[in-house]
This record gives structure tokens, sequence and C-alpha cells, in this order.
């Protein structure tokens, strides 16, 4: 597989990016868990890190257990869940939003899960520099923005050299997990990592949702008003 790394290039100013970052109001308690329970959670973005040289980060007894990658994790409500149940694994967020990591680390701290760090910066480059092939159990890309206007389309994080990033951090049998609520992009995302040669679909066309994915309150919301929600999990072969 050709490294997708050189074919992406090295990031820049100027590069397209997934996300438009927002001025959205940070509560109190977001902004005293950003400034209490940053340092102890959100490891900076180093892009001359060696790559896959961050199991020293999570406490001993999960050094060397799966890890597991959240991308755009939004409000943590997701990721959160899922590390309450699996404390024997340690869960890497990726988000750029300030209120998203001050919630995810409210939550944190109120569930006492301290198997969770966060990276609070573009997933492209923390994927590109901070990870290592073969490194990763599985990947969870989660309600991305749509960007649902076609001039926007090229926005999408979920595109063919993005995928080829994420296969080749995969270890053998690892997973790759998308869901979203709009079914164009839903589509798109299907035919994208079907022509990745590394990934085989887990399901003929989308995958019924696994039980141990969490509903979140803007899922629920969405289901509520007669919204249909699409799962993929592809793995690496």
């Amino acid at each position: 597989m050709k490294d997708p790394m050189h074919s992406m290039g090295k990031p820049s100013p100027s590069a397209i990016r997934s996300y438009v970052l927002r001025t959205g109001r940070i509560g109190s308690g977001q902004r005293r868990a950003l400034e209490s329970l940053a340092p102890d959670y959100v490891v900076p973005f180093e892009a001359s890190r060696p790559p896959g040289t961050l199991a020293h980060l999570w406490p001993d007894r999960v050094r060397d257990g799966p890890l597991i990658v959240d991308i755009g994790f939004g409000m943590g409500e997701a990721l959160a869940a899922m590390a309450a149940q699996h404390r024997d694994r340690r869960f890497l967020g990726i988000e750029v939003h300030p209120p998203g990591v001050g919630s995810l680390l409210q939550r944190i701290e109120t569930l006492a899960l301290d198997h969770v760090r966060i990276v609070q910066h573009d997933a492209v480059p923390v994927v590109q520099a901070m990870l290592g092939a073969a490194s990763v159990d599985a990947f969870h890309v989660y309600f991305p923005d749509p960007w649902p206007k076609k001039r926007h389309h090229k926005r999408r994080l979920v595109q063919r050299p993005f995928a080829e990033l994420l296969a080749s951090r995969l270890r053998p049998r690892g997973y790759l997990h998308c869901a979203t609520d709009w079914e164009p992009y839903a589509v798109a995302m299907l035919d994208c990592l079907s022509q990745i040669a590394e990934l085989r679909n887990a399901h003929e066309g989308f995958h019924p949702r696994p039980e141990w994915r969490p509903l979140t309150r803007f899922e629920r919301r969405g289901l509520q008003l007669g919204h249909k929600v699409w799962d993929l999990i592809f793995r690496r072969i």
C-alpha cells in the first residue's frame, strides 16, 4: 500500500479543512474543566513526535490495551459511555472545538475515566504524525459534518486520501466505524471505503447499528423526528 501521508502531503494553513472553528459559548463548567483538567488529559499536538510513541501517556494498567480513536467526538457523550464500559482499553479523542473538549473533560472527572486522552487539533495531522502504522485497533467517526452543499463536498472528512491513511494505521482485523444521519454522505462513504483495497465491509451494504454504539441525545432527537441513521463498519485485512 502506498503511504497515504505522501499523497496527502503536509498540512498547511491553506489546506481545505473538514471543520469550521466556531466561537460558541463555553459554559462555566467546561471552562473550569479546561483550566484544571487539561494538563492531565489533553495531549499537545506534536508533528515531530515519532509515530506510535503514545503508550506512556496512559496508566500502566491499560498501557498494552487496545487503542480506540474517536475522531470528532463532539460533546464526548458516546466516547465517555464506551470508555466507562471498557476500562481495560485506551481511548484517544480528537476534537477541535473547546466546548466539546471541556464537556468530555467534565465526563472524565465525573466517571473517573483515567484511560481517556484528548488531542485538541485537526484530525488529519494528528493521525499522520502521532499514530504509527498498524497501531490502532479501532477508529470511530460518528456524525461528521456532512457538508451537504455540493460545492462543500471537498470539505468532507471521509474521502479517499484520509480513508487510506486510517487504513494504514489500523492493526490487522482492526475496524473503522462511521455513522451519519445524512444519506447522501452515507452513500458516498460506502462507495469510498469499498474502494480501499486494505479494507473489507463487515456487512453487505450498511451495517445495523451495533448495540455497543451508544445513542447520543443528538441521535435520539433525530430518530424521534423520523431521521434515519446509517452505520458502516470496515475491517483491515
